[in-house]
């Protein structure tokens, strides 16, 4: 169940604190290849099983360090509501790291932190800490810190 934020005092309420944790997400072949075409990076270790599974020090295909990347809004979603706006920006990623990567089948979920929420004129600026993780994996495929500009009514 989300977390319903409605207004920027009951955002500011979760700062410094965890929002919570998404549902796990499968990474499917399927899904690599459409992320392949979409972004024209076809390199045999995402989309070739045959070739990574003999020569991939992974034994299988990786999902593109993006493609995790661009789930953030999906699963983020999943975390919150965030009610009462008329618009919402990606405004930038700070101290992003891949830590390990994500391979074919493997189930990611997202966990996230507000560590901090400035007011620039009526636009909240949230910083949140987020952590995706790998199911049965103690290493994250990454940590970031993602910036989104939220316009409340």
């Amino acid at each position: 169940m989300a977390v319903i934020i409605q207004s920027y005092a009951e955002f500011e309420q979760w700062v410094g604190k965890e929002i919570g944790v998404s549902a796990f997400h499968r990474i499917t072949q399927q899904q690599i290849n459409q992320f392949a075409e979409a972004t024209l990076d076809h390199q045999w270790i995402h989309t070739d099983p045959d070739r990574a599974a003999r020569e991939s020090q992974f034994q299988s295909t990786i999902a593109h360090g993006y493609l995790t990347l661009s789930l953030v809004p999906y699963l983020w979603n999943q975390i919150a509501d965030v009610q009462n706006i008329r618009m919402l920006v990606n405004y930038g990623i700070e101290e992003m790291k891949f830590n390990q990567p994500v391979l074919v089948n493997n189930e990611v979920r997202l966990r996230v932190v507000l560590e901090s929420l400035v007011n620039l004129r009526g636009i909240a600026k949230a910083t949140m800490q987020v952590t995706m993780e790998i199911k049965d994996n103690k290493k994250p495929a990454f940590t970031a810190n993602i910036l989104f500009l939220y316009h409340f009514n």
